[in-house]
């Protein structure tokens, strides 16, 4: 009888593009484009400047390119690729009722593995759309995270199996991939309590990256324990028992994650809708406001609004602003916006904000606890020096799954998370790449952003090149 990963390897290994309905490959590319906005925008971060340092000095053979410039051996590029992915904390989301993850975690081991194999734009999708799939599923059935243990473990099995389907390999192969991967990665929530490190947005890069390498070995005949799910101290035996039925499964997983409107940790966004719409519409400044009083649900409390996982009114620092309700709420009222500007040491230790942080109050509420995930609701009330207190209710967002954002609003945020690094013609030609992924496959979509920072002219010899690659000989 087949084990889990074997059925599970069958799933990554069958599937095509095909498989995808019309609304599955338009959310696909609508969270590439969103993922490479992210990356692109922290091309300046400091952790990020760290790592780019690491692959250059241990070097690699230039298999994959790298966003931003050079390239290096895929597991390395996985590794800065991801790490510009995840960095922000401002790419997407899947919330699982006892598990939250980020599924373009997957988008740079996939493109690794699948620049390295040429694959094809329509087969880097499918790669792609599987790690969605298993990921998403895998938080539905089995969450780690009040195991203590984080959901990158989720991410390696997911990241494997991506990987696997781009570098073709068998379905023997590929459940050995996933084997090694979920075998070794299993990451501990600590992570994200307590007073956060750096690590919170690097961890996922590197589970993401050694599951690549996995299947680069499993690739090469290296086998991997087949019983990882159900084998005796197996993923089981921490998760309790479950079980997917991979040969049912669709790819259509991808079109129930979110898409960030604000650059926050996803369960604040629809309190900062509440609270932003409400300093427009009263013209609120920090100065008018008394209190601010956010009931919410269980888990955002739990993670953002001071919980198990650590009190939240002492920031010091980008990771821990960005896993703060009291400091997003702050930073929101005080600036009508929260992008990567409110996260620069210069904004997180102004005093004003500081101090403004302490008006803020957050609460779990059962009944609220009660309807998430399918709604993500909150109670605002805003205690004002002068007239009577305003109150706001939201159950979803602009981004939500009850709420999608459209695919210009995407582009949007794309454009200005972009326009630091790329000019307005190369931010042009990736969102077309994206777009057009299935039709101008995915060697175009990687020059481009190998590219980003050489300028112009750079642009043009990409495209001559390419017009002479296509044209007859």
């Amino acid at each position: 009888m087949a084990t889990q990963v074997e059925k599970l390897a069958d799933f990554a290994a069958s599937r095509t593009y095909t498989d995808l309905s019309l609304a599955a490959k338009a959310a696909l590319k609508a969270r590439v484009l969103d993922a490479l906005g992210c990356a692109i925008g922290a091309l300046s971060a400091e952790p990020i400047a760290a790592i780019r340092a690491h692959v250059q000095e241990l070097g690699g053979r230039p298999f994959c390119s790298l966003i931003g410039g050079g390239d290096s051996a895929p597991d390395r590029a996985a590794l800065l690729n991801g790490a510009l992915v995840r960095y922000l904390d401002y790419n997407d989301s899947y919330l699982a009722p006892k598990e939250t993850c980020h599924p373009s975690d997957n988008l740079a081991a996939v493109i690794a593995a699948g620049e390295l194999a040429g694959a094809s734009g329509a087969q880097f999708l499918t790669a792609l759309a599987i790690a969605y799939q298993v990921q998403c599923r895998l938080s539905d059935a089995a969450p780690l995270r009040d195991k203590g243990l984080d959901h990158t473990v989720q991410l390696a099995f997911s990241a494997a199996a991506g990987a696997a389907h781009a570098l073709s390999l068998d379905p023997a192969r590929a459940a050995s991939a996933i084997g090694i991967a979920g075998t070794a990665n299993l990451a501990l929530r600590v992570t994200r309590t307590g007073k956060l490190s750096q690590w919170k947005g690097l961890a996922a890069p590197w589970a993401s990256s050694r599951a690549l390498e996995a299947a680069l070995l499993a690739r090469r005949g290296i086998t991997g324990p087949l019983e990882v799910f159900e084998g005796n101290k197996g993923l089981m035996d921490l998760a309790g028992k479950f079980e997917i039925d991979w040969e049912r499964e669709d790819l259509e997983r991808v079109t129930k994650t979110v898409i960030k409107r604000y650059n926050a940790e996803v369960h604040s966004q629809s309190a900062l809708e509440a609270l932003l719409e409400l300093r427009e519409a009263y013209s609120l400044r920090p100065e008018d406001v008394e209190q601010i009083e956010l009931d919410t649900f269980d888990v955002a409390f739990k993670i953002i609004g001071g919980g198990e996982e650590g009190e939240k009114h002492h920031v010091a620092t980008k990771e821990q602003a960005d896993h703060s309700l009291p400091y997003l709420l702050a930073v929101a009222l005080a600036d009508g916006e929260v992008t990567p500007a409110q996260f620069e040491l210069k904004r997180i230790e102004d005093p004003a904000i500081q101090q403004l942080m302490d008006r803020v109050t957050v609460r779990a509420n059962p009944e609220l606890s009660r309807r998430f995930p399918a709604e993500h609701a909150v109670r605002l009330k805003v205690a004002r020096r002068e007239g009577p207190p305003l109150i706001a209710e939201r159950s979803d967002f602009l981004g939500s799954v009850t709420r999608p954002q459209p695919y210009d609003a995407v582009v949007r945020k794309f454009d200005a998370l972009a326009s630091g690094h790329a000019g307005a013609a190369l931010r042009e030609a990736i969102v077309d790449a994206v777009w057009r992924l299935d039709e101008l496959g995915l060697r175009h979509l990687t020059h481009l952003l190998e590219s980003i920072g050489r300028g112009e002219p750079w642009l043009n010899s990409i495209q001559e090149e390419e017009e002479i690659e296509a044209s007859p000989s």
